[in-house]
């Protein structure tokens, strides 16, 4: 993984405990690193953190400024892009004949539609720059579905298929597009289940056990570095064997 040390690497959603085992990981390997999010006072933590990290403070769900926020990390970074890891996601659950459009529509909205955007101008910048890599964080229920989660899964589901398509359409420019599908990981929001609920959901991972930040960050890690040169348009699913696709 040597061949990482100085990439320019854009990670969205830093400051969750994904984003920040992504960043932590990143760090050990030499990337100039690009952290956004929406809480100044997190990414000012991380940036105190780590030495080789930039910030730059930013809600995806502002679709209408992707293209200055890619301009701007760009800048930030010496005007290379090699790789954006996109981790930044919303959830609005309910069951569906309970969901109102607007829980629909600002999920797809933040989850989609701003993933594609900013999937859209970082390209452009790693056409300019002949190379680059995209990594999308989906989720497993985008491929099991789950109760009370229609708009979520949806987003998620999309960005799957998105994902392809824009393999398939910049393969021969150097540019690798693929997806990281984490199974039920410790963090914040895995925290709030009912204890439960938690046991019935562990009790369908063969593991036997939720996944760690850490099992998502090296998954980045390797989907950023030259080894994974020739893998395009996939998803890695990192589960503990709770779906197996």
């Amino acid at each position: 993984m040597n061949d990482l040390k100085n990439k320019n690497i854009i990670v969205t959603g830093a400051t969750g405990g994904i984003g920040n085992s992504i960043i932590k990981k990143l760090d050990e390997f030499g990337v100039n690193i690009l952290a956004s999010g929406t809480k100044i006072e997190k990414l000012e933590e991380l940036k105190n953190k780590f030495k080789n990290i930039k910030i730059l403070r930013f809600d995806i769900s502002e679709s209408d400024k992707v293209e200055n926020f890619i301009e701007n990390a760009s800048k930030e970074l010496g005007g290379e892009i090699d790789c954006i890891v996109n981790n930044a996601g919303i959830t609005q659950d309910n069951l569906a004949i309970r969901m109102n459009l607007d829980e629909w529509r600002n999920v797809i909205e933040v989850n989609l539609t701003s993933t594609f955007l900013i999937c859209k101008f970082a390209i452009k910048k790693m056409l300019k720059n002949k190379k680059g890599k995209i990594i999308n964080i989906t989720s497993v229920v985008g491929h099991t579905g789950n109760l009370g989660q229609a708009n979520y899964t949806a987003s998620k589901a999309g960005i799957i298929a998105m994902s392809k398509s824009l393999a398939i359409e910049y393969a021969k420019k150097n540019i690798n597009v693929n997806c990281i599908s984490p199974g039920f990981i410790k963090t914040a929001m895995t925290d709030k289940i009912d204890e439960k609920f938690k046991d019935i959901i562990t009790s369908k991972i063969p593991s036997g056990r939720l996944g760690e930040p850490e099992d998502i960050a090296n998954a980045v890690l390797f989907l950023a570095s030259n080894q994974s040169n020739y893998i395009n348009g996939e998803t890695l699913h990192v589960n503990g064997g709770m779906y197996m696709a």
